[in-house]
């Protein structure tokens, strides 16, 4: 690390982004942490999926208005955004494979969650609140790309609740 020091300006773009996410998850993380310190692990799950699902929407509505948009096209389009979103929110931490079923159906398979892997690493007794949060996230980030619709979310398994990889359902009622 010794040597000159850099000029922000000549520091690549993808490195501050990746810095940039970095810092993210780590202040996430850590107001999670200091939310269970301050008011216990159940409580914080609490109040962790109000803000996370609080946040989606503010996430979607400025990735919408950084394309130049008013709302997804469709379904595909509607992921498409969201996967650019989740690259620019977390690098390349979270890995999943997506499988449209139909204009309003939406699988999803999680076979890496950086959130669940923070949880473990922060000891906590439970490592399921990524996932308590995640139910409300995609109906959240979805209500958002395509408002005609009433979103809805069921987790068939998590890697959090100790499946090998999630199995989550997203669909309109």
């Amino acid at each position: 690390m010794g040597g000159k020091v850099k000029n922000f300006e000549e520091i690549p773009c993808e490195e501050k982004l990746k810095m940039l996410s970095k810092l993210l998850l780590a202040w996430d993380g850590q107001w999670f942490l200091k939310t269970v310190q301050a008011v216990g692990l159940e409580k914080a799950i609490e109040q962790n999926t109000l803000v996370r699902t609080s946040f989606a929407k503010i996430e979607m509505r400025e990735m919408l208005r950084l394309l130049g948009v008013e709302k997804a096209q469709n379904l595909a389009n509607a992921i498409e955004i969201i996967q650019q979103y989740v690259v620019l929110f977390g690098g390349n931490r979270l890995q999943t494979d997506w499988a449209i079923d139909g204009a309003f159906h939406l699988t999803i398979k999680v076979r890496r969650c950086p959130a669940v892997e923070g949880a473990k690493k922060a000891g906590l007794k439970r490592v399921d609140q990524p996932c308590v949060a995640c139910q409300h996230l995609w109906p959240a980030w979805l209500s958002v790309l395509l408002p005609e619709k009433h979103w809805n979310c069921t987790i068939l398994a998590s890697i959090g609740r100790g499946a090998d990889t999630c199995h989550i359902e997203v669909g309109t009622k």
